[in-house]
This record gives structure tokens, sequence and C-alpha cells, in this order.
């Protein structure tokens, strides 16, 4: 099983009174977004599910991608990796699901998955970590296949 996270493009910082879910991608979000989209398109399967959380940040950035997608409150800020890990169906989930949200929660469950003993792992804005879950001898086995982040795309 393939676990993408995504981190939600860069956007602009919360103003007094503004409800944080509300925040808009930046220009320079929207195209670290678009980027990542036209590299993610190319290396998805059809079949890859997406989830994203309900900020607009996070749907700015999945629409990017032009593919269907679900808004999911387990993706919100706050959440903890237990639940990014239950909405993904991992370990035993059919084909590649790409969690979209936010930091800390993408880092604490990237550290968590890889046994990175800080516990959290920084994870750039716009940035896909992405995960492989497999058997080999009867044992399962967790690779990091590739990291990406927007500005070298």
């Amino acid at each position: 099983m393939d676990l993408i996270l995504w981190r939600h493009a860069e956007a602009h910082d919360a103003q007094a009174g503004e409800d944080d879910l509300q925040r808009r991608l930046t220009p320079r979000g929207e195209k670290q977004a678009q980027r990542m989209a036209r590299w993610l398109d190319k290396q998805l399967p059809e079949s890859a599910r997406l989830y994203c959380s309900p900020a607009e940040r996070t749907r700015q950035t999945a629409q990017a991608l032009g593919r269907r997608w679900r808004v999911s409150s387990e993706l919100l800020p706050g959440a903890a990796p237990a639940q990014l890990l239950a909405l993904a169906q991992w370990p035993t989930g059919r084909g590649p699901v790409v969690l979209l949200g936010h930091q800390p929660v993408l880092g604490e469950t990237i550290a968590l998955l890889m046994g990175i003993q800080a516990g959290v792992c920084s994870v750039k804005k716009g940035a896909v970590w992405w995960l492989r879950h497999r058997e080999r001898d009867g044992e399962g086995q967790i690779t990091l296949y590739t990291v990406q982040p927007p500005d070298l795309l």
C-alpha cells in the first residue's frame, strides 16, 4: 500500500479575528499546488483515493490536482496520527491514498511510521512524502519511496 502525505501549499497568515480554516493560498502557494499537482498526476494511478482537510487552503491545493477528492474532518489541524492512519486504512488498504493536510500531524505520522525518535518531521509547505508498505518474507516493511518539495519541480 502507498500512503502519500501532502502538506497544503503556502497560505496567507491569519488576520486578527479570521477563522484559521478560511485562510487561502498565496499566489506562491497557488503555483506550488499547481507544480505538485502536475507531478502527482503523472505518478498516481486513477484509482488513488484523495482526502483533504476541510480547511480552505487544503481544498485549494486539492483542486489543483483536478481529480475527485473527499473532505475529511480526520485531517483537521490538531488531528492525531492514528486518525490519519485509520482514514487511509494503513497498512492493509487497497491502492494508494493521498492525505492532504497540516503540520504537525503529517510530520508526526511520518515519524511514527519511520521510527524517528524525535517524534516529528518537518514537512515543507506543498511537499509530498510518499511511503510504501510491503510484505517481505512474511514481515511488514515501510520504505520511504520519495520526498518531493514543490520548489524542485
